[in-house]
């Protein structure tokens, strides 16, 4: 009898031992160091976004002798769905970029996108590793990220430093959140220095608060978990890609219908007085734990993902606490990626109005409000999702027509409270430019007040609602204009040109 001198213990014996150097990462003293500075190891990172054991990797050995090559690449679930996860090691030659780790860049993406199933990328390198071999006809993973876009969620997270190209994936992606030890750039400060003179810190060059102020990057988290929560956060208002509809709640005593009688205290009467939209979220949202997006920067418009009788819902909502409610560039710039990325996955949009249009002046005008507010106002009446109207206060010209107050454009549900006004402006506004005499501008102002009835008279709205009937009248609208969905979800198709 022939006796195999080779068994399977010896073989998986190897593999035992490149795996166990692969896990170990950068190796025991460049891990304690990275967790010294209060930041979690890539396989930790993993491990906290995910549901628990899920994780399955791949391309464990890519990268010989270079730990998975700097980058661990893998699925796993998050709320009980597939997600794909690729998360750059800095423990690793500082998480840069070969032919190996970029491939696995472009294996993730591909798989996200083939699959239906969102992209979750991790950040924390310096590039591409200076040594000339990525160069020539390689896969580049910018390539098929981009053709994710729209098809299925793209969320990234950076949770260091990020440079170079390695950073392209958080500007592509529909979200991206910020710890407090990241920073994003597209060179680090050693490339500024021989490149420019100019000596600069990493925080003063992408950090938080150069990154959430230029809107490059959405939303802040103080540590990695707070991170990572938030992604999962985010992720569960989603579909896994746009050929599917977002899940929806079991109904429960928060998803019935309610009267919302206050409204009538937290919404001042007067238009010259000021309220916190926030609130009015709290109050018409099934709860108070709505998600909300890009708090921080134009932050005249409120950008939030809630839920409504169970539904995942975007709401798009004037801030009459911040400029009176006028839309300037960066809120309506925000605003229109929002709207884009909703619609993408067939999230019903919900415009809350109360402006007084857009923001004028010479400084509005050079930062670009006009071609900001087209942006805005093509994502809207391009969309194809369910959209709803409620004008609370006030919405004069285009700043009413961004907000979706706009006959004959789809919307399942247009509202509008009485002695809500609009116009091309406002009655004080038209007396001064027309220079008109007392009589004039009282007569004006008494037109202005009519308006909202003299629109329901003419079909403006579907209705005139009082404050105590908002959530009941937007509930019933979604829950109607649901039943339209009665073929098979798939990707939007786009053919306008964005401003």
């Amino acid at each position: 009898m022939t006796t195999n001198s080779h068994t399977w213990d010896e073989t998986l014996e190897g593999i035992a031992q490149r795996r166990e150097r692969v896990y170990a990462m950068g190796g025991p003293e460049r891990v304690a160091k990275h967790r010294d500075k209060g930041k979690l190891d890539v396989r930790a990172r993993i491990e906290r976004l995910l549901d628990p054991g899920t994780f399955q990797e791949f391309g464990t050995l890519v990268g010989g002798d270079v730990a998975a090559d700097a980058i661990v690449t893998g699925s796993g679930l998050i709320h009980g769905s597939p997600v794909m996860v690729g998360a750059e090691d800095f423990t690793t030659l500082a998480g840069t970029l070969g032919p190996g780790s970029n491939s696995k860049r472009y294996r993730v993406a591909e798989l996200a996108v083939r699959n239906k199933v969102p992209l979750t990328m991790l950040l924390e390198g310096a590039g591409f590793r200076p040594t000339g071999d990525h160069y020539g006809r390689t896969p580049t993973d910018l390539l098929v990220q981009a053709q994710c876009s729209g098809r299925v969620p793209m969320v990234t997270g950076v949770l260091g430093p990020s440079a170079g190209h390695g950073a392209l994936v958080a500007p592509v992606s529909d979200f991206s959140i910020m710890a407090r030890h990241g920073a994003i750039f597209a060179a680090g400060p050693p490339v500024v220095k021989v490149s420019t003179g100019e000596d600069i810190s990493k925080e003063d060059l992408g950090g938080p608060d150069v990154a959430l102020s230029s809107g490059v990057i959405h939303n802040f988290g103080e540590t990695d978990e707070d991170v990572l929560d938030e992604i999962r956060r985010y992720l569960s208002y989603f579909p896994s890609s746009a050929w599917s509809y977002p899940p929806v709640y079991l109904a429960d005593e928060t998803t019935a219908p309610r009267g919302t009688p206050e409204l009538l205290n937290l919404i001042s009467r007067d238009n010259r007085s000021t309220y916190d939209m926030r609130a009015v979220l709290d109050v018409v949202l099934d709860a108070p734990d709505w998600f909300e997006v890009q708090p921080g920067f134009g932050e005249a418009i409120i950008c939030a993902l809630g839920h409504l009788g169970g539904h995942p819902v975007a709401v798009v909502a004037n801030q009459p606490q911040v400029l009176a409610g006028a839309i300037d560039t960066d809120a309506a710039d925000k605003a229109a990626h929002f709207i884009t990325v909703a619609d993408s996955f067939h999230l019903p949009i919900i415009f809350l109005a109360d402006n007084p249009g857009m923001l004028p002046g010479s400084q509005s005008e050079r930062n670009g409000v006009l071609r900001s507010g087209a942006r805005m106002f093509v994502a809207q009446t391009t969309a194809t999702t369910l959209k709803m109207h409620l004008t609370l206060r006030k919405a004069y010209g285009f700043g009413s027509m961004v907000m979706s107050l706009i006959g004959f454009d789809g919307q399942v549900g247009t509202f509008a409270y009485p002695g809500a006004t609009m116009g091309a402006m406002s009655a004080a506004a038209l007396s001064h430019s027309s220079n008109a005499d007392d009589d004039l501008a009282s007569a004006l102002t008494e037109m202005e007040l009519a308006a909202s009835y003299h629109s329901a008279e003419h079909m403006g709205f579907d209705e005139l609602i009082r404050p105590e009937e908002t959530r009941n009248a937007l509930l019933m609208s979604l829950q109607r204009g649901i039943y339209a969905r009665q073929s098979v979800p798939e990707p939007v198709l786009r053919a306008a040109i964005v401003p």
